[in-house]
């Protein structure tokens, strides 16, 4: 991935949106990015899109803006000036896609069948739309195509909503989901960017699927984890897990044989992606502690802790 398909795939979730008046476009990019978005795809499917992405582009920085449907090599030039950071189009054309290419501009052509997903990699491209998603089979053609297909990553994009879109992203070559269940054509047109906020955040928290995983309790050493864990073990109906820093109580509490991370402990975070998570929390003023992070072998985020405590105790997010 580049800068900005790693920024699309931080973000997890990719507004696509149908803007009719372009002064609704800073208040609705503002609104998003108050429920913690910041990349957005404006369609040129209307004559407003290009003033649009240049309103937010100049007055939101902080807003990753990419230009959707686009079909012509003129539409391309006219998203470039305007701001747009990225290129979408529904289909694979080709001639768009090595123009964008000549352009050294950010493209993600539609891809609906595994010939034109080998059409786009033969041209240097990593990341494509699948559109239409949810008619095109879903979740599960993204599963089985991913198999021959394993450098290649996905946006999905057409029929997505709360209830599916968990489908998508928890498929590792998801790169992120779009859609415009967060903000609908008609609550735009209403002004009703409150509302938007508060579907963007909704979507947001699907997303990272914050949960508290385990409750981390320091001991001074192996006796006293021994006496604590097997009172916790009766106390909860459990049975212990002996590993060897730590006896876990059933998967609800770790209890540590020499003093932890934390004053008062440490409590462990669960979250669907902790490389998303993390970047979340870090457009919330949040730090992490590098030297914490410990990632698979396909160099994802599996643990990293907050670089500081928050009521004694030490935080760290962690893989479901």
């Amino acid at each position: 991935m580049n800068d900005i398909t790693r920024k699309i795939y931080l973000c997890g979730i990719v507004p696509v949106i149908k803007i009719k008046n372009a002064e609704n476009a800073v208040p609705l990019a503002r609104a998003l990015l108050d429920g913690g978005l910041d990349v957005i795809e404006v369609t040129f499917r209307t004559s407003a899109a290009a003033q649009a992405i240049s309103r937010i582009s100049k007055e939101c920085p902080q807003m990753l803006v990419g230009a959707g449907t686009v079909l012509t090599r003129a539409q391309v030039d006219e998203a470039i000036e305007a701001g747009a950071k990225f290129i979408v189009s529904p289909g694979f054309n080709p001639d768009t896609v090595k123009y964008c290419i000549s352009k050294n501009v950010t493209v993600i052509p539609g891809c609906a069948s595994c010939g034109e997903m080998e059409q786009a990699m033969a041209l240097g491209l990593d990341t494509v739309k699948f559109f239409p998603a949810e008619a095109s089979g879903g979740a599960a053609f993204l599963k089985a195509v991913s198999a021959p297909y394993k450098n290649l990553h996905f946006m999905p994009t057409g029929g997505i909503d709360p209830g599916n879109m968990m489908q998508y992203l928890s498929l590792p070559c998801v790169a992120a989901c779009g859609g415009s269940f967060m903000a609908k054509e008609a609550l735009i047109d209403a002004g009703d960017f409150t509302s938007i906020t508060r579907c963007a955040a909704d979507a947001v928290r699907r997303m990272l699927g914050f949960e508290i995983k385990h409750v981390g309790i320091n001991c001074d050493n192996a006796e006293e984890a021994a006496n604590v864990s097997e009172k916790l073990c009766r106390l909860l109906g459990l049975l212990p897990d002996d590993r060897a820093g730590a006896t876990f109580v059933g998967t609800l509490v770790e209890v540590m044989k020499s003093p932890f991370r934390g004053a008062c402990g440490h409590i462990a975070i669960g979250t669907s992606n902790p490389d998303r998570a993390r970047a979340y929390l870090e457009k919330l003023g949040f730090e992490f502690d590098e030297s914490s992070a410990k990632y698979d072998g396909a160099g994802r985020l599996n643990i990293i802790y907050l670089k500081d405590e928050i009521g004694g105790f030490a935080f760290h997010l962690a893989a479901k």
